[in-house]
């Protein structure tokens, strides 16, 4: 691995015209096609085998051509202190704004309040449903505006009235000042790192390299492929922190090989060899976290996580070719002002990294102590971990999305906003009417189910369709046991769903996929990590302080989102049910970086050691080469996530505090700690392999013990040492 790696290193050193001509014609050519492409598809979520997702399946089979999957308005109206909205100058404003908000080419219908009911019973509320022709990612900006008009109207004649419904989400997510946070503290965090300027922005322009090609694929494969439009955002996320972290270490090794006094064209074979071994397994374990997603059996996970994957590949490939290529063309801009200045300067025998990972050292059983009993306390809120999927309850009250949930609850009662779809199959039964009448009763005398609809059936007349509304908000744990109690205790062939349901189930199932999930992606990381470190207990120890970190990281987002402490100082206004995704998506990313943390740190003690350096000194080597780059990149990655933070919907508050914390947690308290203590501890012991098994798992030189025989200058390396030769390998 490291010979051929130094070969491409140094190819793309001397042939850096070429390799930034085929970047550039491979990014014109999947620009010009993504031009030409029909672009991302709109694909609607789905969870296939949970009864909730059967029974909108059977909706749509059996009520066609009924836009069962149409965006929706509901416009809410709330009369003035002590009035009603019955009262005939509020119900003419009601009047009027429906009519209004009728007319656009988009709208199939609106349902008038007081023919349909849709007035609470103490009279001071009520709400108007507008039904579209498209789904909510079709729904125009003019469409939108046409309802926030209308609504004007009953404002102007003293109502309170509110919007929501999905038809009014214009697609939020982070309108990408979180990533122009993230690249500004990464600038900021790498030019204080390298004290170059031209060093900083290598790994950005890299990074942006790799992050365009990604998302311009995306859009060109996404009409073929079925990606949606939010399948990107994790891709982009994580091709923008990894692209930077790979393109750092491979220019940190660069400048370590020129101090030694290598020419920049060995220097750059050298530092693609070695750290770009390190590249190639870190990326690895990232793929193996990310194309792991598949596990859990839910599609937009599945694409969402293997095109993550692809961007991570992408991001290895332009730190193996397009970083070289740059380093030829600027050789010595790359390097501090004192080198450039003074090229005798060595790098000091002592830095910030030794004198920790000594202090580490003089005392591991201390440090792994309080390290475990700290990230266990902080892991022990998870253990009361509620999953759901917050909706409009979880906004800031400053949406107007918000406020109407609020006045709906207040108006018609907490479970307004979360009604029950019963779709009741009665194909085959005598008297369909009568059957779905006793369901509909049945139903109706259940504790916790306030009121239900009436049934409305299909033209075929054996499929009915009605609403239960229960007692309790969606996100209650009374809501989930109602639903559960419904589907126990049923005898005939109806079926459960509507959006609370849906959250029921997939909360159940993302549960019950997390343990295998965990088994599968862990599992397949310690045998990648077996051979790259070829050391049993290396890889175990990897294992563990990453269920700690992401234990931990889980603890604090319960302790935040859910129990509220702090919850203000993060802008968090309602606190509730964590959101379902989050655990896989916490599990899933954090591992892949963590393992990141773990290979560049680890190979270079690994790297020390097998060139005959003792154990514990070897941990101060992999301490002086690597501890200053892996903080840094620790928290580039942490400024890339925490910018999510200040976003407003509290789902993706919720992804960025979970994520910059889980890293904060196993860059600088697992590998920064436990990792030094506990190999201290181990000592020789750290390193043992069964002689078997070094038969048996292949070689892959990832500390590069081929090219410390290689003299500088030389063509090519010699071959790979045999195991008895590397003992023998001096730095």
């Amino acid at each position: 691995m490291a010979a051929f790696l130094y070969r491409l290193g140094r190819l793309a050193f001397r042939r850096r015209g070429y390799v930034a001509l085929m970047w550039v014609a491979v990014l014109a050519a999947v620009g010009l096609g993504a031009m030409q492409a029909p672009g991302t598809s709109d694909e609607e979520f789905s969870m296939p085998g949970i009864e909730s997702q059967k029974a909108y399946d059977l909706m749509q089979e059996r009520f066609p051509g009924a836009a069962a999957d149409g965006a929706t308005a509901r416009v809410v109206f709330v009369a003035p202190d002590g009035q009603k909205v019955t009262a005939t100058a509020n119900k003419k404003a009601v009047e009027e704004t429906v009519a209004a908000l009728g007319t656009g080419s988009q709208v199939a219908g609106v349902a008038d309040p007081y023919q349909s009911g849709a007035v609470s019973k103490d009279g001071s509320t009520a709400y108007a449903t507008v039904t579209y022709k498209v789904k909510s990612n079709d729904v125009t900006d003019a469409s939108r505006t046409a309802v926030e008009k209308a609504a004007e109207q009953a404002r102007d004649a003293g109502l309170t009235v509110e919007t929501g419904g999905s038809a009014m989400d214009s697609g939020g997510g982070a309108g990408g000042m979180a990533e122009i946070i993230g690249i500004a503290v990464a600038a900021v965090v790498l030019l204080i790192t390298f004290g170059s300027l031209a060093a900083a922005g290598l790994p950005l322009l890299t990074a942006l390299i790799g992050v365009a090609f990604t998302m311009l694929a995306i859009t060109l494969l996404g009409s073929a492929l079925g990606l949606s439009t939010s399948t990107g955002t994790l891709a982009m996320m994580l091709g923008l922190a990894v692209g930077i972290d790979y393109a750092l270490f491979v220019v940190s090794r660069y400048r370590e090989e020129r101090a030694k006094g290598h020419t920049p064209e060995e220097a750059t074979g050298l530092a693609v060899g070695t750290a770009g071994s390190a590249v190639v397994f870190a990326g690895l374990t990232v793929v193996i976290a990310l194309a792991g997603l598949t596990v859990v059996g839910i599609p937009m996970l599945s694409k969402m996580g293997l095109t993550a994957a692809g961007a991570v590949v992408v991001a290895v490939l332009v730190a193996l070719t397009a970083v070289p290529a740059l380093l030829g063309a600027w050789p010595n801009a790359v390097l501090a002002r004192r080198i450039r200045k003074n090229p005798a300067t060595r790098e000091a025998a002592d830095n910030g990294g030794t004198r920790w990972a000594r202090f580490v050292l003089r005392r591991p059983l201390p440090v792994l102590l309080l390290g475990v009993v700290g990230l266990g306390a902080l892991a022990l809120p998870m253990t009361g971990l509620q999953l759901g999927m917050p909706g409009d309850e979880a906004k800031s009250t400053s949406t107007t999305e918000r406020r109407a949930y609020d006045d709906l609850a207040e108006g018609f009662g907490p479970g307004f906003n979360g009604p029950l779809t019963i779709v009741v199959d009665a194909r085959g039964t005598a008297d369909p009417k009568a059957g779905v009448a006793a369901i509909s009763d049945k139903i109706a005398g259940t504790d916790g189910i306030v009121s239900v609809t009436q049934p409305r059936f299909n033209d075929a007349g054996d499929t009915a369709v009605f609403s239960a509304i229960p007692s309790t908000s969606p996100t209650d744990e009374r809501t989930k046991t109602l639903v559960k109690t419904i589907r126990a205790e049923r005898t005939e062939n109806f079926e459960v769903t509507g959006t609370t349901a849906l959250n029921i189930d997939i909360s159940d199932k993302v549960q019950a996929a997390l343990v295998p999930y965990l088994i599968t992606v862990v599992g397949l990381a310690v045998i990648l990590l077996l051979v790259v470190f070829r050391s049993v207990l290396v890889p175990l120890k990897a294992a563990v302080g990453f269920l700690l970190s992401v234990l931990a990281a889980l603890g604090a987002v319960v302790v935040v989102f859910q129990e509220g402490h702090g919850a203000s100082l993060f802008g968090v206004e309602q606190t509730g049910p964590i959101m379902s995704l989050m655990p896989i998506f916490l599990v899933g990313i954090v591992f892949g970086l963590a393992m990141d943390y773990e290979v560049f740190l680890v190979s270079r003690m690994r790297e020390a050691y097998v060139h005959g350096e003792s154990a514990k000194q070897s941990v101060v080597s992999g301490f002086r080469h690597s501890a200053r780059v892996v903080a840094a990149a620790a928290l580039i990655m942490i400024a890339v996530f925490a910018g999510f933070i200040g976003e407003s919907d509290s789902m993706i508050k919720m992804i960025g505090f979970g994520l910059a914390t889980a890293v904060l947690f196993d860059a600088f308290v697992v590998r920064m700690a436990l990792v030094p203590a506990v190999l201290a501890l181990l000592g020789d012991r750290a390193w043992w392999l069964p002689k078997w098994l070094d038969r048996l798992l292949p070689r892959v030189d990832i500390e590069g013990e081929s090219l410390t025989r290689h003299p500088a200058g030389a063509a090519e390396p010699d071959p790979d040492p045999t195991p008895d030769e590397s003992a023998q390998v001096r730095v």
